[in-house]
């Protein structure tokens, strides 16, 4: 399928794909969840819902700007390479040779591909990280290199995959002492505006303190309710997890990922960063894969690289197909921001879209355009969505962790009646979906064995529904 065909596809599915993203929103109690969906060069989607602050009710935008925490580790990651590509500097070249703070200690003689990809064994946020809470600030050059010098080595070089703060704020520092520039200034020149990416910098500006959501601390409980957390800077681990976006943007920079785009780094460049470096492993079982500044990852059929991102208050989440030249980025504005469950089920639901079976039969001669059966659907067991994605109609369970784990695909069998997949199933397998409209040809209600009707009408029935009566009697007259 051409690029252009794909972003066509995606573009028809927008609507849905945007209603969807508010459903899960409001099912999970987020705050706020700013989207962004690049397929080849164009931005097929750009959303956001809910609200950028508890405190002042004002509603999220898309051109709201979060705190994108780790992604911050891609951001550097590129820059290094481009410096590698550039003959500036060389991944097996060690931190001491660079960082005159380190020369002759432990981490001195590891090598900047090793920190890149968490295999340095460096201790991951100090013997206090407690900035992470705001009790303190961040810590600058000097405590990081004195805290680094002092109890920086928790494993030894390619022992274990280790996560690690502090060895990506090493990175920020190499970049520096080779460039001769901060490293905000650095990644600007160098990343950003190549990009035009001007909605994102490498650190907290409090310019731009306006345009920033609010963060929000996570529900506790089912009585809990969220403050908002202050934004603060980072400083010596800016190139860890300093940096501020927009979903808008983060595409953008996905795209200069993708395979055949040079603006930044050569093919063989992003192959080297995109190449598995680790295998997670806890306990026996794999819980990731890293590459080099970015985590690997398999969705349905797609290799993905990407990354996520926790700062107080914000969860954010990043994928990036550069194969088959797709970015999904999700951003959140609360410690328990769904951004991950939103970004997978995205792209689950764009790859129904882009995949459609081969043997859906033709509508029937009456059949009424696709548009006029969709809707989502409400009865006492949950939501019910019948959507249009791909140039077919698809039943799905909106609500559901995952969207596409138990879907029916609908072909239309007469004006008002759709025939399901006939295969097996717990639910009701292989049986009609019958439509029932109002005087103004309107949906009023779907039948799948039980009845589902929209939402506005079934939240009118819903109190009539907890008490026993006659099948099919009407609706007590004090609900209407």
């Amino acid at each position: 399928m051409s690029d252009s065909t794909t972003a066509a596809t995606i573009r028809a599915a927008a609507p849905y794909l945007a209603s969807w993203i508010d459903l899960q929103g409001a099912f999970r109690r987020a705050v706020g969840i700013q989207v962004a969906i690049r397929s080849g060069d164009e931005v097929v989607l750009e959303h956001a819902w809910g609200t950028a602050d508890v405190t002042t009710g004002e509603p999220l935008r898309t051109d709201h700007l979060f705190r994108i925490a780790s992604h911050s580790k891609s951001f550097t990651a590129t820059a290094v390479m481009r410096l590698v590509e550039a003959g500036r500097l060389r991944l097996d070249d060690t931190v001491g040779t660079h960082v005159a703070g380190l020369a002759g200690t432990a981490l001195g003689s590891r090598t900047v591909r090793e920190l890149l990809g968490h295999q340095a064994g460096v201790i991951r946020d100090g013997e206090r990280g407690d900035f992470w809470q705001l009790d303190g600030p961040f810590p600058d050059e000097p405590t990081l290199l004195a805290e680094l010098r002092d109890a920086g080595e928790v494993y030894g070089a390619n022992e274990h995959f280790k996560y690690s703060n502090y060895g990506y704020g090493i990175l920020g520092l190499v970049v520096e002492s080779v460039t001769g520039q901060s490293f905000a200034d650095h990644l600007r020149a160098a990343v950003l505006d190549p990009l035009g990416m001007a909605d994102t910098g490498a650190e907290y500006d409090p310019a731009l303190a306006d345009r920033y959501a609010g963060g929000h601390t996570a529900l506790l409980d089912a009585d809990d309710s969220r403050e908002t957390i202050e934004h603060v800077d980072t400083r010596a681990l800016a190139a860890a997890t300093g940096f501020y976006s927009t979903a808008r943007d983060m595409t953008t920079f996905g795209a200069a990922h993708f395979h055949g785009d040079e603006t930044l780094l050569s093919d063989a460049g992003k192959r080297l960063l995109h190449r598995q470096e680790s295998v997670v492993t806890v306990h026996g079982k794999e819980v990731g894969r890293y590459g080099i500044g970015l985590d690997l990852h398999t969705i349905g059929d797609r290799e993905i690289v990407g990354h996520s991102g926790g700062y107080p208050g914000h969860i954010t989440r990043t994928y990036i197909d550069p194969r088959a030249r797709l970015v999904v980025s999700v951003l959140t504005n609360a410690i328990d921001g769904p951004a991950d469950p939103i970004a997978v089920g995205l792209i689950k639901l764009i790859d129904l879209a882009l995949n459609p079976p081969a043997d859906v039969p033709a509508p029937a001669a009456d059949a009424r355009p696709l548009a006029g059966y969709t809707g989502r659907f409400g009865a006492l067991w949950g939501l019910t969505d019948i959507a249009e994605l791909g140039g077919r109609l698809l039943l799905l369970h909106p609500a559901a962790p995952d969207p596409t784990a138990a879907y029916d695909e609908l072909h239309v069998l007469g004006r008002d009646r759709l025939g399901t997949t006939r295969e097996p199933g717990f639910g009701s397998a292989g049986e009609d979906v019958l439509v029932e409209r109002d005087a103004d040809d309107a949906i009023a209600a779907v039948r799948h064995g039980m009845t589902s009707w929209p939402l506005a009408e079934f939240r009118r029935r819903r109190s009539g529904m907890t008490r026993r009566r006659e099948a099919g009697a009407p609706v007590p007259s004090s609900l209407g």
